[in-house]
């Protein structure tokens, strides 16, 4: 298998927009990879917390999908190892829709055989993204007053996975 790039060489929104659709119709590419986020909320779904923690971008960027889910997992450990599973509520609001390709082209020996060029090369399909704008809010944790101080550090904890700058956004809950 492929080594994964670093985030450098797809956090710049640059390329035409290609999503994925559940209707075939509309859906561009046709062969998208799985996404990896295995969930958008997590913990308790009914209860009314007293505070919201949210992470908000700093600027226009692309975050792969393998990036915000790497992001949930250690906050939502965290979460969940100090509050139980029902002392907070943790929420991904970026869905990756957009598809991420790539023009492979062979190097070393013999690569002279098996590249075709560039001219209106569209590229295979090699991940998933989510387009995301400057203020957006990212990522939210729900809780109470006594696990504020874990909230935080929760939140701040995905601030380290993302390839962006990031603030942390502290409000009571309406």
């Amino acid at each position: 298998m492929v080594k994964l790039r670093r985030a450098v060489a797809y956090r710049r929104i640059e390329r035409p927009y290609t999503r994925k659709s559940k209707y075939r119709s509309q859906q561009f590419v046709r062969a998208v990879p799985h996404n990896k986020v295995v969930k958008f909320e997590m913990g308790d779904l009914k209860k009314k917390f007293d505070y919201v923690v949210s992470l908000k971008s700093g600027a226009d960027i692309q975050i792969r999908h393998n990036a915000l889910e790497s992001g949930r997992l250690t906050s939502n450990r965290l979460l969940e190892a100090t509050c139980g599973k029902t002392g907070y509520k943790l929420k991904v609001l970026v869905y990756p829709h957009h598809v991420l390709r790539e023009n492979p082209l062979a190097a070393g020996a013999g690569a002279d055989r098996m590249s075709t060029g560039m001219k209106k090369s569209f590229g295979k399909p090699v991940g998933l993204a989510a387009q995301i704008s400057k203020g957006q809010i990212m990522y939210q944790a729900f809780v109470d007053e006594e696990f504020l101080e874990t909230g935080k550090k929760a939140i701040d904890r995905i601030k380290h996975k993302l390839p962006c700058s990031c603030s942390v956004v502290v409000e009571k809950n309406a």
